[in-house]
């Protein structure tokens, strides 16, 4: 493995923990918002339209072609939703609201 292909993957999983935090933060603010919205269901289906259409443009953007490619930024997608459980989990939300 050449060091110009490690700096691809290196890019593809950093992409990937960009993607993954926007998908995983916005999914966080879209349900604190659900008790003081009109239409729960609305705010629901347009939030993951809107997540699913960025988060598979990115990938697809990312991946180039290349399986290794979208790998390295699902692996990185994946770490990031790690990181931001432990961060934002039910302890922490809860915390929060108090």
């Amino acid at each position: 493995m050449t060091l110009t292909t490690m700096m691809i993957l290196m890019a593809a999983f950093a992409a990937g923990l960009v993607l993954g935090g926007f998908y995983f933060i916005a999914l966080w603010q879209t349900v604190r918002r659900l008790p003081a919205t009109v239409s729960p269901a609305r705010l629901i289906l347009g939030s993951f339209v809107l997540r699913m259409a960025l988060l598979s443009t990115g990938f697809y953007f990312v991946m180039g072609g290349h399986w290794e490619r979208l790998a390295a930024a699902m692996l990185g997608f994946i770490v990031i939703r790690k990181v931001l459980t432990y961060r934002l989990g039910p302890q922490k939300a809860v915390e929060a609201v108090h």
